[in-house]
């Protein structure tokens, strides 16, 4: 369970829609949201944020590290908990699901070919668009 004193260590005063929003992206079963998600699910939960106040939020969480923001599928941003941990995503183009996956071989490659070119690797974002098989 995330913890006030992750705010605090960010940097950000703790307030209750930052615990609340923060609590929200800890404790769901779904790892990638877009504000509008969050504000749905905190209004479901009976929590009084407006929508306003989930995008600033969100946005702040980004500039601190506490979340990592993706823009997916034509620019609707959403947004998981940053672990720290390294991953790469699939995203359905028909159903929009999300899903991660890691491989040892993709990332020595990439390292390689930027190496080939004389660069060293400083971040990436690898997304593949995929579908299910007929």
């Amino acid at each position: 369970m995330v913890e006030n004193n992750e705010l605090r260590k960010v940097g950000l005063k703790v307030t209750l829609p930052r615990v609340k929003i923060l609590q929200m992206l800890d404790t769901t079963d779904q790892r990638h949201m877009s504000a509008e998600d969050v504000y749905k699910a905190l209004m479901e939960a009976g929590e009084d944020v407006g929508l306003a106040t989930v995008y600033r939020v969100l946005t702040q969480f980004e500039s601190a590290g506490l979340v990592t923001r993706h823009n997916f599928d034509g620019g609707h941003a959403v947004f998981e908990l940053s672990d720290g941990e390294h991953h790469d995503h699939m995203v359905c183009v028909e159903t929009g699901e999300v899903i991660e996956f890691m491989d040892h071989e993709i990332e020595k490659r990439q390292r390689e070919i930027v190496a080939e070119h004389g660069y060293e690797l400083v971040d990436h974002n690898l997304v593949l668009y995929v579908r299910k098989k007929a």
